[in-house]
């Protein structure tokens, strides 16, 4: 019996790019049964903070590159991530085991230890940027500053960072995905927007379940127009807020090709604000994804039940102290009043992380199987098309007619 067509995008909820198995049994699940923890060889998470941690290459693994620019601080996103990426992997077992390849997360400690990836053409074609402390330009965090959360760093990293951005921009095969202080970064990279302080008639420091607003370009864009379509307004979305600097345009419109996709707003229904949230900087080739792309809000921080399974893992391995986790357990519970605001967020979190990053991931597997002559069972431009992404799994290499 031939499967049923999948479902047009506009008729799926939230969630669908949270792996099978965690809608199916709950996020508890992951804990101890995952299948990525029992087949051999199909997921691996590696940390780089000097040259010696990075493992070495290996044409059965696909590599993600997370840049971690936490500079040390305890936090829930990067982990959240790496869940993302365990989780793609959770749903593409019978790919990976068919092809004998697997999916590794390799998180490089970017501002502490200035470890960097390598650039398109080698082991790595999926970059993916973290949240963060301190002042946006790390010459500016000299510990002591107003808004350098006593920051102190030695910034030649950026410069390094910033070639890096420009060899992914260069590189029409690999994607750069990114989240809040990383969405600054790439800012100061490409010199769209500056650093500012949030004033006090802002209200200071931008935190909790607040709004984003879609811009005109982000309607018409055959990606996020999609999202438009399924926001009640056709513009606003919530977002998980956690910053203390608005990136504000420079005079001038935008360079070629970097289109505006999001702007804050003043508050829930309050009025768009002046301070840019979301920007993509390049499409992909078939003209629909975001290949570089980023947030200004935290997309990885999708809901309580997940962030409390990771704050449990993260006390369990003595990363955090018991007051540090009870504190973020507390302020978890006081943030996500209900299972709504959950969904809203997650509609959110499709389309502003999780699809693009299924996406590209997928695509990498399809073009590593590709090249070594293993066939590929998937294809990543049904992605889009289908909750975990199991409608992309085919007999053949191609997508599905």
């Amino acid at each position: 019996m031939a499967a049923p067509p999948p479902r047009p995008l506009h008729l799926l909820g939230p969630r669908r790019y949270t792996c099978q198995l965690k809608r199916t049994y709950g996020k508890e699940y992951c804990l101890q049964e995952c299948p990525t923890l029992r087949s051999a060889n199909r997921y691996e998470y590696a940390r780089v903070e000097s040259p010696a941690d990075l493992p070495p290459p290996d044409e059965r693994m696909v590599d993600v590159a997370i840049l971690d620019m936490n500079h040390g601080w305890p936090n829930l996103g990067h982990d959240s991530i790496v869940h993302a990426v365990q989780d793609a992997a959770c749903d593409l077992t019978a790919v990976l085991e068919q092809t004998g390849l697997g999916l590794r997360a390799i998180s490089f400690e970017v501002r502490q230890r200035h470890m960097l990836p390598e650039g398109p053409g080698g082991r790595c074609a999926l970059y993916v940027g973290t949240g963060g402390p301190g002042h946006i330009d790390p010459h500016r965090n000299d510990g002591t500053a107003e808004g350098t959360q006593g920051i102190r760093e030695d910034p030649a990293w950026e410069g390094p960072l910033f070639a890096l951005f420009d060899r992914i921009r260069e590189a029409p095969d690999s994607a750069l995905l990114a989240v809040c202080h990383s969405f600054g970064v790439m800012c100061r990279w490409s010199d769209i927007a500056r650093p500012v302080l949030r004033p006090a008639e802002k209200g200071g420091k931008s935190a909790g379940v607040l709004e984003n607003v879609l811009t005109d370009e982000a309607v018409r864009h055959p990606w996020f127009g999609q999202l438009a379509d399924e926001l009640p307004d056709h513009r606003r979305l919530r977002i998980v807020d956690h910053r203390l600097y608005d990136l504000i345009v420079s005079a001038g419109p935008l360079p070629p090709g970097v289109v505006p996709i999001g702007h804050e707003t003043r508050g829930l229904g309050g009025s768009e604000g002046d301070a840019l949230t979301m920007v993509e900087w390049a499409r992909d080739a078939g003209g629909v994804m975001p290949r570089i792309f980023a947030v200004n809000h935290h997309p990885e921080i999708v809901d309580r039940s997940r962030q409390m399974l990771i704050l449990r893992e993260k006390l369990d391995r003595g990363e955090v102290t018991r007051e540090w986790f009870e504190d973020r357990a507390r302020i978890l519970t006081e943030t996500y009043a209900d299972d709504t605001g959950d969904q809203r967020l997650h509609l959110t979190s499709d389309y502003t992380l999780m699809g693009p990053l299924r996406y590209f991931i997928y695509r990498q597997v399809r073009l590593r199987a590709e090249r070594l002559g293993l066939g590929s069972p998937l294809h990543e431009d049904k992605v889009p098309e289908t909750a975990g992404g199991h409608a992309a799994l085919t007999s053949g290499g191609a997508p599905p007619a």
